[in-house]
């Protein structure tokens, strides 16, 4: 079987590796691979940390991914020899004042109604875990199974486990889904044409600007800016991945073990915009040092803005198309890289198998309606 995948992203990676180890002969597409939101992301697997009323199948379906994780990591970091940097030393979530313990505290039940328990900290015991945190945190909640992975390691070990099997890598831009008899067969690209027994679209925000694609077959992906800061450090400052809310506003902390901390992430409806602004840096120190006052102190590194693909639901996509022939592996949204194991394993089920397992079903293309198309002629 062959299958052309569009989009190097870490999903797009992921999936190529999963579905050449079931056979299938597998080209990716893309001019600059993992250099999207993949590059950006600070890879929190926060399942439990994320949830939010009325995303309980997506809840299920982090928890799965999560899960996942460490067979997933160990089984490619045995092939490829490199480290993703996985941690599983759980998160804090932690509250700046009464009104964001109050939210803490109302995320706690919801979360015990879905039978996931949370462990209650009170502010000292945030400090136990966390010293620099500042006095005035209030309390938390500690998932010990919620961990994180540096995706700037993981998506070249990906690709590394890919080209091993014969994945091909054509660093062009897909133009067009090549669709014949009603199908698609293929696709188009800068430099010539590809035709292929099955096509996956995994091109994150940019899906919907594929030529050749019938109405109604892509469900309309919006791009939701995130900015985020690198700070380094040569002391230990802090443990493990940190989320908090300062005044009701998100923040997160993701260490690396050699000494970069992850700063974010802003969330704008901007379009396609990836401008670094003042005002997202600001909001990201100001909250930072509410939480952590010692982090001014830290030296900067970088800052960079990624576009999150996010679907109508905000849920992924994932999963046959209307339009036989085209896969969609788009939508992820906020949990890309949380959900990059469970994704490549739906994915490739889908693509080489011809069936899409149990834990990807309620997150289908056809969840969205009939999807009446007309083929473009």
């Amino acid at each position: 079987m062959e299958i052309v995948i569009i989009g190097a992203g870490i999903i797009g990676l992921a999936t190529a590796w999963r579905a050449a180890a079931r056979g299938a002969d597998v080209t990716l597409v893309d001019p600059d691979p993992a250099s999207g939101a993949t590059a950006v992301a600070a890879g929190m697997l926060t399942p439990i940390s994320e949830v939010t009323y009325g995303e309980e199948p997506l809840l299920r379906l982090g928890l799965a991914s999560r899960d996942r994780y460490p067979a997933f990591v160990a089984e490619l970091e045995a092939q490829t020899g490199r480290d993703t940097g996985l941690r599983t030393d759980g998160t804090l979530e932690v509250a700046f004042d009464s009104d964001d313990l109050g939210y803490l505290d109302d995320l706690r039940r919801f979360q015990e109604s879905l039978g996931i328990a949370a462990e209650v900290l009170t502010g000292r015991e945030c400090r136990k875990l966390e010293p620099m945190l500042a006095p005035a945190v209030r309390g938390g909640l500690f998932a010990p199974q919620d961990g994180s992975i540096d995706p700037r390691r993981l998506a070249p070990a990906l690709l590394a486990a890919a080209e091993a099997l014969g994945v091909r890598l054509v660093r062009e831009r897909a133009t067009a889904i090549l669709v014949e008899h009603d199908a698609a067969v293929g696709v188009r690209t800068e430099g010539g044409e590809m035709r292929a027994d099955k096509v996956l679209l995994a091109a994150g925000s940019w899906s919907g600007d594929v030529e050749g694609l019938p109405p109604g077959v892509v469900p309309a992906m919006r791009p939701v800016k995130g900015q985020v800061m690198r700070l380094r450090t040569k002391i230990p400052f802090l443990q493990r991945t940190t989320r908090g809310l300062v005044k009701g506003s998100p923040i997160y902390l993701v260490p690396r073990a050699d000494g970069e901390i992850v700063v974010g992430a802003t969330q704008e409806e901007m379009g396609f915009d990836t401008r670094v602004t003042a005002g997202g840096l600001w909001e990201l120190l100001r909250d930072a040092r509410e939480l952590l006052p010692g982090i001014t102190e830290l030296e900067f590194a970088e800052v960079s803005a990624g576009l999150r693909p996010g679907s109508p639901d905000n849920a992924p996509v994932m999963g046959p198309s209307a339009l036989p022939g085209l896969y969609l592996g788009i939508g992820h949204f906020r949990n890309g890289i949380l959900l990059t194991p469970v994704s490549a394993d739906v994915l490739a089920g889908a693509l080489v198998d011809g069936t899409v397992p149990e834990v990807g079903r309620p997150f289908t293309p056809d969840r969205f309606g009939a999807n009446e198309f007309e083929v473009t002629k």
